[in-house]
């Protein structure tokens, strides 16, 4: 599991930023370790432990969502330092919740259409059609490429 550590990071950091995606990354694999022995042998571990991710991050934006709200910020400099992005993690922000979901575990997580289908509840082809026009909007802004 020490291999997918990085792209379950990535997943949780896309969909929840900096603040949250500690505490899910944590979760996924304290809850990962739990279900480990039930794992069936021909498993896709990578999925799996996204699809788990999935679940702890919308536990957090849940959570998130029945917080008080803050009246004020805390500085950047408090938390960990955000890696250079040039605008990309406000970018995947601004994208409906279908659209960044699919963008991430597409081309984050490099997970296939079918089982973003069934992170996502919706079909194939949907699925696929999110992704594309996630992907259309951050080209929008990223005329260069996107740097993902």
């Amino acid at each position: 599991m020490a291999e997918q550590g990085p792209t379950v990071w990535r997943v949780c950091r896309a969909l929840l930023g900096q603040a949250d995606a500690e505490d899910a990354w944590s979760e996924t694999f304290l809850a990962a370790l739990r279900a480990y022995p039930r794992l069936r042998r021909d498993s896709n571990v990578t999925g799996w432990l996204v699809t788990i991710a999935h679940r702890k991050a919308l536990d957090q934006l849940r959570a998130r969502a029945r917080r008080p709200v803050p009246t004020a910020d805390l500085p950047e400099a408090a938390g960990e330092p955000a890696e250079s992005d040039g605008g990309l993690a406000e970018a995947l922000e601004a994208l409906p919740p279908k659209q960044r979901g699919a963008v991430v575990y597409r081309y984050l997580a490099d997970l296939p259409y079918s089982e973003i289908a069934d992170l996502l509840e919706c079909s194939e082809a949907a699925a696929r059609r999110s992704a594309s026009d996630g992907i259309a909007k951050l080209r929008r802004l990223y005329p260069n490429g996107v740097p993902l």
